[in-house]
């Protein structure tokens, strides 16, 4: 039942609740469908007291959602645990405050802080790859391929048009690919991403300055998309999820 919140509220939140499912699940079908069966639920309590806004209820009743679904411990996942993965895209992804981040997912701050930082000592070395740059700004292109640099991947390329993409695609085979969606006058990053995925199998980040363009849940959409301007935590976090698989379960 979504009665108790104005419809608008609930609207504006659910394209940022389908990020985070996506990003949790690593596709873009079994987010939306993590979200579809959230919204079943929502709100956990009718009658619950609560500091939290629309959104970050949405999210709240995702992550439950999520755990109810896959039926395993917190900490009882390959990698960073369940409370890490969680928090991680709550605060990297969703810029969510960590206090906030804490009582989203029922954790006191203290706890939630500890799970964060302990995250981060490990995150750089477990999901290392080498990554292809599709961006036809080259001041731009410069600023991403030093935050990747900072992240602690390798740079294979950087291809300014579609057809750049593609090749270079072919030619460095790399781990992971981070995108642009417009491309001005050398094509569209979308399409590029299509056509490459037509012969190779590469996880994919999709950068773009209006993130809820990308997640109407009404066509086909990318499951791994980050917003302009981008620190480097929310690059490690994304592609970790990207590489390892994420946890995709529906």
């Amino acid at each position: 039942m979504v009665s108790d919140l104005p419809r608008q509220e609930l609207y504006r939140a659910l394209p940022f609740a389908r990020r985070f499912a996506r990003a949790l699940t690593r596709g873009q079908q079994s987010g939306d469908k993590l979200v579809t069966e959230a919204l079943k639920r929502f709100p956990i309590l009718p009658d619950e007291e609560t500091s939290l806004s629309a959104r970050h209820r949405l999210y709240r009743i995702v992550a439950e959602t999520f755990r109810q679904i896959v039926k395993i411990a917190p900490d009882d996942v390959p990698g960073l645990s369940l409370d890490q993965r969680f928090l991680l895209l709550l605060t990297a992804l969703e810029e969510v405050p960590i206090s906030k981040a804490a009582e989203i997912i029922g954790l006191d701050e203290r706890t939630a802080m500890h799970k964060v930082m302990e995250a981060h000592k490990g995150l750089r070395s477990m999901a290392e790859t080498s990554v292809l740059i599709i961006e036809d700004e080259p001041i731009i292109a410069f600023d991403i391929q030093n935050i990747v640099e900072q992240s602690g991947h390798r740079c294979v390329g950087v291809a300014h048009t579609e057809a750049d993409a593609v090749r270079l695609a072919r030619e460095t085979q790399p781990g992971l690919i981070l995108a642009d969606i417009n491309l001005g006058a050398g094509g569209d990053g979308m399409s590029a991403v299509r056509r490459i995925g037509q012969n190779q199998d590469i996880p994919v980040i999709f950068v773009t300055a209006y993130p809820e363009r990308l997640l109407t849940g009404e066509s086909e959409e990318p499951p791994f998309v980050i917003t302009k301007p981008f620190e480097p935590m929310t690059l490690a976090i994304t592609t970790y999820q990207a590489v390892t698989g994420g946890l995709s379960t529906i």
